[in-house]
């Protein structure tokens, strides 16, 4: 039996399952937004997949991403952060991580949905998208303005479609159209 067309090819399980399950699927929930801005920085300069493999550890150290809990880290939550292998060891992420669960508190969940897009015709392969857009642009110049770091309009357009803000599957994706059904039943 020969794979399903996906927006991108791999042969890594976990990777796929990402890709048909979660990236996209509307994500609207004060945690899940968090953790996936929080992911999305720490991806920068790294491949999704020593993310995606390094998850439940960042969710371990992050307590969830719950963002009450994760704006409280101090000091020596940074430095424990810095000696946890299991997750990037990074000083400025880390910092950044914690930076946005108070932002997180201080905006709340609608301001991400607030930057979404008019619709526009699904991508014919993914070279046809943009890296960022004006309503990236526009949602990461909030966000720093609200304390949020490492949510640059790369990482912040990144985010919008791993959390559904916009639907970027290809065209020929066998789930692009769950997914839009998905984002229509969320803002409709």
């Amino acid at each position: 039996m020969s794979e399903p067309t996906r927006c991108w090819t791999s042969s890594d399980p976990l990777y796929n399952a990402y890709h048909d399950d979660e990236w996209g699927r509307p994500v609207t929930d004060e945690r899940g937004l968090l953790e996936r801005f929080c992911l999305e920085g720490f991806q920068s300069g790294l491949s999704w997949l020593t993310i995606l493999r390094k998850r439940e550890n960042f969710r371990t150290a992050f307590a969830d991403f719950e963002p009450e809990r994760v704006a409280r880290f101090g000091k020596r939550d940074v430095e424990r952060l810095l000696k946890d292998a299991g997750i990037v060891r990074h000083r400025g992420k880390i910092e950044a991580a914690i930076a946005n669960a108070r932002g997180t508190l201080a905006l709340r969940e609608e301001v991400v949905w607030a930057h979404r897009a008019k619709a526009k015709r699904p991508p014919k392969t993914l070279r046809d998208l943009p890296a960022t857009t004006p309503e990236s642009v526009a949602l990461s110049k909030e966000l720093k303005r609200n304390g949020f770091r490492f949510v640059g309009p790369t990482t912040v357009y990144a985010a919008m479609q791993a959390c559904g803000v916009v639907n970027d599957h290809i065209a020929a994706c066998h789930v692009r159209a769950a997914v839009q059904r998905d984002i229509d039943a969320r803002v409709g």
